[in-house]
């Protein structure tokens, strides 16, 4: 495993070379669904800080198990609102906020556990039915309601484009997530920030990166195939 988790950080590095960006400015988030917290361990010996969960009941023993290492939980898959009490006090960051009703959710549990929730927001660019996200020209608004929760921080943004077996049809994805971000940057809403751009996969890592993504979420080129 370590010798795959030094493949993917320096296809990230000759990535970020290529297109002028600090190596520091993209984070590598190992997406740990499925695997047993014991190839997980091995993973954070390896070197792996970030670790990506899609299943709260998964995640809770997972992130229980393994307590005394210092690494960031995000949520990535997801979440129903009646599960945003467990969210809240697993993950360090929630990749999938939607709607309205789950920010307020989340809002509440972080308010009773005194913790500042940070959040992305999940857009579904190419409105594809089969998965979450708040459209392009509906997030504008949803961040307008979300600035105004006391204990969310809204980070930045997050996709997932169609799937491709050629990644650079996954670019015009990447590029609107981006060019939406650099528009709601310019609104300068209150209790807002846009640091964050969590997009691309195994598959399409190198394209998100070019395309400005801050946060990559990699599984199968660190764990293998799911069991």
């Amino acid at each position: 495993m370590k010798h795959r988790i030094e493949q993917v950080k320096k296809r990230i590095k000759d990535t970020a070379k290529a297109c002028k960006r600090p190596m520091a400015s993209i984070r590598l988030v190992a997406v740990s669904k499925t695997m047993p917290a014991e190839v997980v361990r091995d993973a954070i010996e390896a070197g792996i800080l970030d670790l990506g969960e899609n299943y709260i009941q998964e995640a809770k023993e997972k992130i229980n198990a393994l307590a005394a290492y210092p690494v960031t939980w995000h949520f990535i898959g997801h979440l129903q609102s009646n599960k945003a009490r467990y969210a809240v006090r697993f993950f360090d960051l929630i990749h999938s906020v939607d709607s309205l009703k789950l920010a307020q959710e989340l809002n509440k549990y972080a308010k009773k556990n005194d913790k500042i929730q940070a959040i992305l927001i999940q857009v579904n660019v190419a409105k594809e039915v089969s998965k979450s996200g708040v459209y392009v020209e509906d997030t504008l608004h949803l961040l307008r309601e979300v600035s105004r929760l006391e204990n969310i921080a809204v980070k930045g943004l997050m996709t997932m484009p169609p799937f491709f077996n050629a990644p650079q049809k996954a670019r015009p994805y990447f590029a609107a997530l981006r060019e939406l971000r650099d528009h709601i940057k310019l609104e300068a809403i209150s209790n807002i920030s846009m640091d964050e751009l969590s997009m691309g996969m195994t598959g399409d890592f190198e394209t998100a990166i070019e395309e400005g993504a801050t946060i990559v979420r990699i599984g199968t080129a660190i764990f293998g195939d799911r069991r």
